[in-house]
């Protein structure tokens, strides 16, 4: 196989989106989903941050992490990878079944596969970075050991 795409919750390989309904314990709080977690820490403001906690689904919580009426964070560029590292790492530690599934793509590449986004994803194209997919190439290596 040369590469595993993912990027709906409803594909076969769904269960690597940050949108999969996996909570996770981080900062002393449970986050709904990876996305809750990684659109809440682009603020400061804690009342924001807790909506987005709190929002009823992954889909809101984004929309949440896109509204430009609070200001992002001013170190948010240099941190942003750190912290989607940390919360993957969390969903695929803290869900035992999940790091198994994710040990058991073996060595294949993994890609978010995705028109929207060119950083975090392949651009559609596969000239994006795929942050998100390396990451996740980055976890199942550290895990590998520990599973």
């Amino acid at each position: 196989m040369e590469a595993i795409k993912y990027y709906s919750v409803a594909d076969e390989y769904g269960w690597l989106s940050n949108f999969a309904p996996y909570p996770i314990k981080l900062d002393g709080k449970v986050w709904p989903t990876v996305e809750h977690y990684f659109q809440a820490q682009k603020f400061t403001n804690k009342k924001h941050r807790e909506a987005i906690r709190r929002a009823n689904n992954a889909t809101i919580a984004c929309r949440l992490g896109r509204d430009r009426r609070y200001k992002l964070r001013p170190d948010w560029e240099s941190v942003k990878v750190s912290l989607m590292r940390k919360a993957v790492m969390a969903k695929f530690t803290q869900h035992v079944d999940l790091g198994k599934s994710l040990l058991s793509t073996g060595n294949t590449r993994l890609v978010e596969h995705t028109i929207k986004d060119a950083f975090w994803g392949d651009g559609g194209d596969g000239h994006g970075k795929n942050m998100l997919g390396n990451i996740l190439m980055e976890v199942r290596l550290r895990i590998g050991s520990t599973l």
